[in-house]
């Protein structure tokens, strides 16, 4: 038989064995649902068995992923790993019951926290910690990193210095890393990953030591052991702050788990980064950098608190910047030309004396005589009234017979007049940045140096303004 002749033979074969299962099959469905309905024939039936057929099968164990939650708060809920086992707990209830009543506690710390809380959350999922210790800074410093505590502990997670040190949290008087949004949070869960460790994976007494420190929960568990009794965080006696302490961070993880049922509004924070980072390479004063980023002073110094005396005189050399504004600024920076990048350096003392020393100050006194005003002894002592109302701390112009006032004074010339306001060159500057930097037109500093061109050279002595 020819190869064609059996392709034919197998092909019919084949397509007669498909339609009588398709009968078969057809005839057992038409009699089961003849019990309900009455049979219409089984061919529509037949034909769309055979449709069927040829349809690619559906796998029943391919799962869509799930979509990523909007707001950071369900995030925060599906990595809770604390409430397993807990049942009733008086100590937990007694601080809930707190916490619904005084719901606005929790909305204005979430209102300050929503800058923040999105790091958190990625920080502690990448290291597979509890989501509730998201919460932790609630409980701390209710997400103010400007919070100080009579202890002197400091910023969102209320480092004492001491312990910020051990962590490499730097602390001068430019900069306190124990305010430093980001290095603070690193800080923070470094320690209470190795107080997990030290307690044998126990993620509450973890939480006791964070609050109590290290030595109290081991001399509790010590005293426990040597009794006899439990060495679990319940029945350690501890202080009652630390007592309070982890009721209070798990009885608000289940206010944050069902906000409405304690009558708490949580506003939805978006599930994405609220900052970036911004490198910088020279000290900036940070309300002028907020002006080149187009943001609020008041939010760029919440972003950077770190910066003690709002620059970044010292300390790493970037900032945190609303990341809608990160892209802006860094663009607003290249563009800047080097004279115009130190326009952003940190305001500090310019004045200079021809030798190169700030003017000296002389200190006089006054004592009130009958008839005397505060106008009339400010004339005759050639100074303003307001400077010897803010030398003296008066609020008013009242004052006293016999009463002493202060007054202060450049050192004075032959002729009894003010010496010259006078500025040394630096680096990088020009008539225009020196200009800006002490509020005068660029025409007022050249009438003044009439010698000087456009060209400054580092150690120049400009005049800025004419004895008085």
């Amino acid at each position: 038989m020819s190869s064609s002749n059996r392709k034919s033979i197998n092909s019919d074969a084949l397509t007669r064995l498909a339609q009588a299962i398709a009968v078969a099959v057809s005839a057992t469905l038409a009699g089961c649902s003849s019990l309900h309905h009455p049979s219409d024939g089984n061919t529509e039936l037949t034909q769309n068995l055979s449709s069927r057929v040829k349809q690619k099968p559906i796998w029943l164990n391919e799962k869509s992923k799930p979509t990523p939650p909007q707001d950071v708060w369900e995030r925060m809920r599906q990595g809770f790993q604390l409430q397993d086992g807990l049942g009733v707990n008086p100590r937990i209830e007694q601080q809930r019951l707190w916490f619904a009543s005084n719901p606005s506690f929790l909305e204005n710390a979430s209102s300050r926290g929503s800058l923040y809380i999105h790091y958190i959350v990625e920080r502690l999922e990448e290291r597979n910690m509890p989501l509730e210790l998201a919460l932790l800074p609630v409980i701390e410093s209710a997400y103010n990193p400007m919070a100080y505590s009579r202890a002197d502990a400091v910023g969102l997670w209320q480092f004492i210095p001491s312990t910020g040190r051990s962590f490499n949290l730097r602390q001068d008087r430019f900069y306190d890393g124990r305010k430093d949004i980001t290095a603070s949070t690193i800080a923070a869960m470094n320690y209470l990953t190795r107080l997990h460790d030290m307690f044998n994976g126990d993620w509450l007494l973890a939480l006791a030591a964070y609050n109590a420190g290290e030595g109290t929960i081991s001399r509790a568990i010590e005293r426990n052991e040597k009794l006899g009794l439990p060495t679990d965080y319940w029945n350690l006696p501890l202080p009652q702050e630390t007592r309070d302490y982890v009721p209070k961070l798990l009885a608000l993880s289940q206010v944050v788990m069902a906000p409405e049922a304690y009558g708490v509004n949580l506003n939805p924070i978006a599930n994405e980064p609220y900052f970036a980072t911004v490198e910088v390479n020279q000290p900036m004063d940070l309300s002028r950098v907020a002006a080149l980023a187009e943001i609020d002073e008041d939010e760029m110094i919440q972003l950077n608190p770190a910066f003690k005396q709002k620059a970044t005189t010292d300390g790493p050399q970037h900032l945190l910047v609303p990341s809608s504004k990160a892209q802006l600024l860094t663009a607003n920076l290249s563009r800047m030309k080097p004279e115009e990048l130190i326009s952003l350096r940190p305001k500090k003392p310019v004045f200079e004396s021809l030798a190169g020393n700030p003017p000296a100050r002389l200190t006089r006194r006054y004592k009130v005589k009958r008839g005397d005003s505060l106008a009339s002894i400010a004339k005759a002592n050639r100074v303003d009234a307001k400077d010897l109302q803010h030398w003296n701390k008066l609020s008013g112009h009242h004052l006293k017979v016999g009463q002493t006032l202060v007054m202060q004074d450049n050192i004075k010339g032959a002729a009894g007049k003010k010496a010259a306001t006078t500025y040394k060159v630096q680096k990088g500057d020009s008539l225009y940045i020196v200009a800006k930097r002490f509020n005068v037109e660029m025409q007022h500093l050249k009438r003044l140096n009439p010698r000087t061109g456009q060209a400054l050279k580092p150690g120049q002595i400009l005049t800025v303004s004419q004895p008085r």
